[in-house]
């Protein structure tokens, strides 16, 4: 089954008909939220809010493990992760959508793997951290609904939850990080742990701090203008890539 993680902006799913919610007890404590189970169209579907359903969680307090244990153990097989994130490359402007395919991970203090305690040692091999097979449903559902979406690029994760300075920016660019965010790590790395399918699809609300219309400070009012309409090409997206994912075989509804 498909799961969509919600991110900023993305609390709900205007045209998700929900058949039931389901409280998930998890060995790591207690998920985001809820999960809610629905169909879109005849596509079955999982979705879960990332920062909770009223946006009260910050990046760093996202019980990230518990969210992917959850939604491993409803049967999710695949997820399709939604990120607001700030644009680093000359192409990453405000309102532009992408699918990245590398990772550099910035962040601290987070629970980071499901292998501690008594677990053996076990390493999984990161070198692609987003499943091929989940980015390239992204990319033909958007192209399915005439959105532009670039595909490639690399994200920056950083802890939040403030904003980043301009040298950390520019760092972050020295780094070839071409966007930047605060919630797709240890996300990844544990939907990988758990052998499950992850891309993500991420949406530019500003140029990222000290560039281009974020020189001067990044207006966060006009951040959140862009957020909403931008919101509502991933919502065309996801819908699409749903109805898709149903129509996979079971062979390629997995990690590639």
């Amino acid at each position: 089954m498909l799961a969509i993680i919600g991110g900023t902006g993305l609390t709900n799913l205007a045209s998700l008909e929900i058949t039931r919610r389901e409280v998930v007890r998890t060995p790591y404590g207690e998920p985001s939220g809820h999960l809610t189970f629905g169909r879109i169209g005849a596509a079955e579907m999982i979705f879960l809010a990332r920062h909770g359903y009223a946006h009260t969680l910050p990046p760093h307090e996202v019980n990230y493990r518990a969210n992917i244990w959850a939604l491993a153990k409803a049967g999710a097989t695949r997820i399709i992760a939604v990120n607001a994130v700030g644009g680093i490359a000359t192409n990453m402007g405000p309102g532009v959508l992408a699918v990245p395919d590398q990772i550099i991970d910035y962040t601290h203090g987070r629970k980071q793997t499901f292998f501690e305690g008594d677990e053996p040692v076990t390493h999984v091999d990161f070198t692609f951290p987003f499943c091929a097979r989940a980015r390239e449903l992204v990319l033909v559902a958007a192209e399915a609904t005439t959105q532009t979406v670039f595909d490639g690029g690399v994200l920056g994760v950083m802890n939040g939850p403030r904003l980043e300075t301009r040298a950390e920016i520019l760092r972050l660019g020295r780094d070839g990080c071409t966007m930047v965010g605060m919630t797709s790590m240890p996300e990844a790395t544990l939907a990988r742990e758990k052998k499950l399918s992850y891309a993500t699809l991420a949406l530019s609300m500003n140029h990222a701090a000290g560039l281009g219309t974020s020189s001067e400070g990044i207006k966060l009012a006009d951040a959140d203008t862009v957020l909403a309409a931008g919101m509502e090409k991933v919502r065309l997206i996801i819908a699409k890539a749903v109805a898709m994912h149903a129509d996979l075989p079971d062979s390629e509804r997995g990690l590639a």
